[in-house]
C-alpha cells in the first residue's frame, strides 16, 4: 500500500497508515510533498514505527527531504523505517 501525504494531511494519513499495517503488507509514506515535520507529525511517525514493531513489519518512507530526515535522525527514528528516493 502507497500513500501519499502532505503537510495538511499528514498525522490523519500516518494515523490510517498505522491501522492498516499488516504482515505480507508493504506500507509506503510518500513524503516528497512533506516540507517539514512538526511535533504531530513526529508523534505519529512515532506511533507508526511502534506500530510497525508490533507487527514485525518496517514501513518505508519515499521522497523524505534533508529537513525531514534530519528531525526523524536526531530523534533516533530512521533506523525503524526504510527510505527510497
Amino acid at each position: 500500500m502507497t500513500v501519499e501525504t502532505t503537510d495538511r494531511n499528514i498525522v490523519t494519513t500516518i494515523r490510517d497508515a498505522a491501522k492498516n499495517l499488516g504482515a505480507g503488507t508493504e506500507t509506503i509514506l510518500d513524503l516528497s510533498s512533506v516540507e517539514r515535520l512538526d511535533a504531530s507529525g513526529l508523534q505519529a511517525l512515532e506511533d507508526l514505527a511502534a506500530a510497525a514493531g508490533q507487527q514485525s513489519v518496517k514501513p518505508t518512507l519515499r521522497g523524505a527531504n534533508i529537513a525531514v530526515y534530519k528531525v526523524l535522525k536526531l530523534t533516533k527514528l530512521t533506523q525503524r523505517f526504510s527510505f527510497v528516493d
